[in-house]
């Protein structure tokens, strides 16, 4: 096949081009029988990389829009070993150039909490140590809004600084204090599911927004066992945390998915990607694990630390 190929355009001392058919003749002659059709078929057939190239990227699609389209090269390539598709980065940086896919790219975000200064409001225990050693020893809250055709929407999160695992969070039409004090419920319940009932030594972190300081929150927050912490007026360092998982929120659901009719679809959406992120996403903070995978593997080595097993929501 290489000999035809390096000499079919060959040209004889007056012009003529040896072309593939006389060269398959004489190889024939000479004693390596070979049909021209046979050469052609060859020559037409995708090497074997093209075809594992046409495969990886039948996945690495799948795998893109399985993940609500966020996914970049590093990510892609995690999941598809995970999968046990053996693919090398570079390969998938490769492919995904090709298929014009591409990771979410987080942009700027809105402020929605509006803070009192008459307010007495908790002091800061957290100090942006947001790095947690367990579960349950810090959680981080905020809201956000989703314009929709009928309104604005407000979506509330609380969740686990350890695990980056979503434990509460609730839409609604307005941004009351019952917005967040039912996120806070949910997260709440989320443990005692787990049988986690005693959340002493638990700090509940947030912005100096009037909903979080106020004093039913405040109440049920203590009530629970846990202390409240408020960060500085105006620094979103302070609340760093929740503030890159609102942009997580918008760039890899809200920005994505629109535009948005209203509550309900706003809603629905928002239970879907949850469930997304906290059991199929695979997250850096985690080393690349999912927030419940993350806490699985630290309540297998720590199990004195947890009443009952973690379950998934």
């Amino acid at each position: 096949m290489s000999f035809i190929e390096a000499h079919a355009d060959r040209r004889t001392d007056d012009g003529l081009r040896w072309g593939v058919e006389p060269i398959c003749r004489v190889l024939t002659e000479h004693g390596t029988p070979i049909a021209p059709s046979t050469y052609y078929d060859a020559r037409d057939r995708p090497s074997s990389r093209a075809v594992r190239d046409e495969q990886l990227k039948a996945e690495i699609t799948r795998v893109h829009q399985a993940n609500y389209g966020v996914y970049g090269a590093r990510k892609a390539w995690l999941a598809l070993n995970r999968e046990g598709i053996g693919v090398a980065r570079c390969t998938v940086e490769r492919l995904m150039r090709e298929l014009g896919l591409e990771g979410a790219r987080r942009g700027t975000r809105r402020r929605t909490t509006v803070t009192d200064p008459a307010a007495p409001r908790p002091a800061d225990l957290v100090q942006r140590r947001f790095s947690q050693a367990r579960p349950d020893a810090v959680w981080v809250a905020d809201f956000t809004y989703v314009a929709t055709w009928s309104g604005t929407v407000y979506v509330a999160f609380v969740l686990d600084a350890h695990s980056r695992r979503i434990l509460g969070w609730r839409a609604a039409r307005s941004m009351k204090t019952e917005l967040v004090l039912d996120a806070l419920e949910q997260a709440i319940w989320t443990r005692g599911r787990a049988g986690v009932t005693d959340l002493s030594g638990l700090v509940c972190h947030n912005d100096a927004g009037s909903q979080y300081i106020s004093i039913a929150f405040t109440e049920r927050l203590v009530a629970a066992g846990a202390a409240p912490s408020v960060g500085t007026v105006g620094d979103a360092l302070d609340n760093a945390l929740a503030e890159t998982h609102i942009g997580l929120f918008k760039t890899e659901l809200i920005h994505r998915r629109g535009p948005w009719k209203g509550l309900d679809d706003v809603e629905l959406a928002t239970l879907e990607w949850v469930d997304w992120h906290n059991n199929r996403r695979l997250h850096t903070a985690c080393h690349d694990l999912t927030p419940v995978e993350y806490e699985q593997v630290f309540y297998g080595q720590h199990p004195a630390q947890q009443t009952v097993g973690v379950s998934q929501p």
